[in-house]
């Protein structure tokens, strides 16, 4: 083997390797089940003022931590539009945070997709890292008491909202 194949075939190794690293450490360091959810004041998307988590207690809120730039975000927000117009109410409520991304982009983003429920805008990635997020698209359900209900690291799915969600706000599970 010659000097060269050598290098490229550990350099494939250690690529592999962080690859590796990365999907198993993906999970970890989130916020998980039971934990208090972190409130923040952020400035409000496409509206005045700011927003928290802190603004439902009481209610379940699902808290969709998302970027415009990320395809797999994009890919969820039909699923979440949908689900938002179907159960959101007095006792549900979806909250978009747009994280890691610029205001313009962000609302481009809400009116592409024609999204209905509230987003606070996190440009910094400080709430995020709050959150303990690992990446975008993140998911946490938080119950009333403003505790971790469920946790999703990645894209939500239809079968999510209904298979995990929908039996958690509806009080069937």
């Amino acid at each position: 083997m010659s000097a060269r194949t050598f290098a490229v075939f550990i350099g494939a190794l250690l690529l592999i390797g962080l690859l590796g690293f990365g999907l198993v450490s993906k999970g970890e360091g989130s916020l998980s089940v039971g934990e208090d959810v972190p409130a923040a004041e952020l400035p409000a998307l496409g509206a005045d003022g700011t927003g928290s988590v802190a603004d439902y207690e009481g209610r379940w809120v699902l808290v969709n931590v998302w970027a415009s730039w990320c395809d797999p975000c994009r890919d969820e927000a039909p699923a979440l539009e949908r689900f938002y117009r179907e159960h959101g109410g007095q006792d549900f409520e979806i909250l978009g945070v747009d994280t890691q991304d610029d205001e313009a982009s962000a609302q481009d983003f809400i009116e592409e997709f024609k999204l209905t429920y509230p987003h606070l805008h996190d440009g910094s990635g400080d709430y995020a890292d709050d959150l303990e997020t690992t990446g975008v698209p993140e998911n946490f359900l938080i119950d009333p008491d403003g505790r971790v209900a469920a946790a999703l690291h990645g894209q939500v799915t239809e079968s999510y909202l209904r298979d995990t969600v929908e039996p958690l706000i509806e009080g069937r599970s």
